[in-house]
């Protein structure tokens, strides 16, 4: 069983950053693609960035590109969201999931975390 677990969430200033991490524990082996959704109140939960182990690229929806980076520290079985220059726009839940086909789409993931919360005040 996979389990992932986000941490680094909270409230930050319009301009400011944060850094999310995602744990990940279990079998979840280096073949996994892993990618960060956010989902904000009242909307669907929608694809952030994601790296695909198939190619080794890392994708960006267009909303964060330039401003969010994807990394991956596979000693610790970690992936980090660094979100810079942080619009209120950009409140929402955020989640990690993994995902063995590396589809990075919010159906074809296998293994979700339970999010964590980022709120960006303006």
């Amino acid at each position: 069983q996979v389990q992932l677990v986000e941490s680094g969430g909270g409230l930050v200033q319009a301009g400011g950053s944060l850094r999310l991490s995602c744990a990940a524990s279990g079998r979840i082996g280096s073949s996994y693609s892993t990618g960060w959704f956010r989902q904000a109140p009242g909307k669907e939960r929608e694809f952030v960035g994601g790296f695909r182990w198939s190619d080794g690229n890392t994708y960006y929806a267009d909303s964060v590109k330039g401003r969010f980076t994807i990394s991956k520290d596979n000693a610790k079985n970690t992936v980090y969201l660094q979100m810079n220059s942080l619009k209120p726009e950009d409140t929402a839940v955020y989640y990690c999931a993994a995902d063995s086909q590396g589809t990075l789409t919010r159906s074809g993931m296998d293994y979700w975390g339970k999010g964590t919360l980022v709120t960006v005040s303006a």
